[in-house]
């Protein structure tokens, strides 16, 4: 396995930071140690600019090529989720309720220690521009920072992210081109009858069976309608009715979520909903209200990206570790608002036999950080090759 040598020998520095990181959790954009932290660490590797505050808490760095040429974007998420860690880990949070179980502490260092690499080495043509985002759990940060002007500010030409995996064996990679991780839209159907006693239910309009009928027909949105050889899926997660046995309630609200890897998709799903709802609706004589709330939109791939990622990943793990079709994900990821502006690829990295992620003994592995350093050093060096 091909990892660069300068970059093993200060992995025990990379290591230090990926710990305190850890130690220190924050959330969304309330990441100041963090931002702090990061900003202060680019500075002393020799970066030819940090800038702080984009996106509110986002921090930036520079790094110039051996002469002009190309500009690309590499990004790492730094905020950890409300979670009570539970891995007695040495370095395990010391902020009560909060805690790294998704392994932005690792993205982050891994894209330092890059940034290490590339500041002191230089072997490029063109501008590396090192994204550190804030609120990527729930807080949209990535859309903060695109909406502050990132991509425009910087000359950003094309952009690129990565994720660990628990499960995936480290040294190994998964992409895809197209959606790799799914839209995020939240629903609530609320139905309003006229309610009664449950003893005299021909005297009501029984808003619980109409909210069952609803239920099994939306279940039919993806099995009959959606093509079984592309991805949707459509979940009911709350459903709120009643206080009394013998009461038939006046209303019943419905809370769930659908999640679809392309905007065709997408559109076709919430137009479903409102149709079968409404529609239903009438045909029991109840009143319905929709709020459809649409969150991170699909993760997006762009062809020509994904091979180079891909090709880059390969040149680091070996051709036998990297998955160029993998499956598309179900869970969301805000880096999509980047790919909406450029164009760009989001790749999945191994962390090996480790706790699933968002759980509270899920750790991320260190023995995938020099695997991640490689792979974004060389994918700094190949698509701004000297040679181009």
């Amino acid at each position: 396995m091909p990892i660069i040598n300068r970059v093993a020998e200060f992995m025990p520095e990379i290591v230090g930071w990926r710990h305190d990181f850890h130690t220190h959790p924050e959330l969304q954009y309330d990441v100041e140690r963090t931002a702090g932290k990061v900003a202060e660490l680019l500075q002393s590797f020799g970066v030819d600019e940090v800038v702080t505050g984009i996106g509110r808490t986002g921090v930036v760095a520079v790094i110039r090529g051996k002469r002009p040429g190309r500009t690309i974007g590499l990004r790492a998420d730094m905020d950890a989720l409300p979670i009570h860690e539970a891995t007695g880990k040495p370095y395990a949070s010391q902020n009560a309720g909060k805690m790294h179980a998704c392994g932005h502490d690792g993205h982050t260092a891994m894209l330092l220690g890059a940034a290490k690499y590339l500041a002191e080495t230089r072997n490029f043509v063109g501008t590396a521009v090192l994204i550190f985002q804030p609120a990527e759990e729930g807080g949209a940060g990535g859309r903060a920072m695109v909406e502050d002007g990132l991509m425009d500010r910087f000359g950003i030409e094309e952009v690129y992210g990565l994720h660990n995996i628990p499960g995936m064996p480290v040294a190994s990679f998964a992409i895809r081109a197209g959606g790799i991780m799914a839209a995020t839209d939240e629903f609530t159907i609320t139905l309003e009858g006229n309610g009664g006693h449950a003893a005299i239910p021909h005297k009501a309009i029984d808003t619980v069976v109409v909210a069952a009928q609803l239920i099994l027909a939306l279940q039919t949105v993806v099995s009959r309608n959606i093509d079984p050889m592309r991805s949707a899926v459509l979940s009911i997660t709350m459903v709120e009715a009643g206080d009394a046995f013998n009461i038939i309630p006046r209303r019943v609200k419905l809370t769930g979520t659908i999640r679809t890897l392309e905007e065709a998709e997408r559109a076709f799903m919430e137009e479903r909903l409102r149709t079968i709802s409404t529609g239903i609706a009438a045909t029991f004589g109840v009143k319905v209200d929709i709020a459809y709330r649409r969150g991170y939109p699909p993760t997006v791939n762009a062809a020509e990206q994904t091979g180079i990622a891909a090709d880059v990943a390969r040149s680091v793990v070996g051709g036998s570790q990297v998955n160029d079709h993998v499956d598309g994900a179900m869970t969301g990821e805000d880096f999509a608002y980047m790919l909406e502006a450029r164009p760009g690829a989001y790749i999945l990295m191994g962390n090996g036999n480790s706790s699933q992620l968002h759980t509270d003994t899920y750790d991320f592995n260190d023995e995938a950080i020099p695997v991640g350093v490689s792979y974004w050093s060389r994918l700094v060096e190949t698509v701004l090759s000297a040679k181009t």
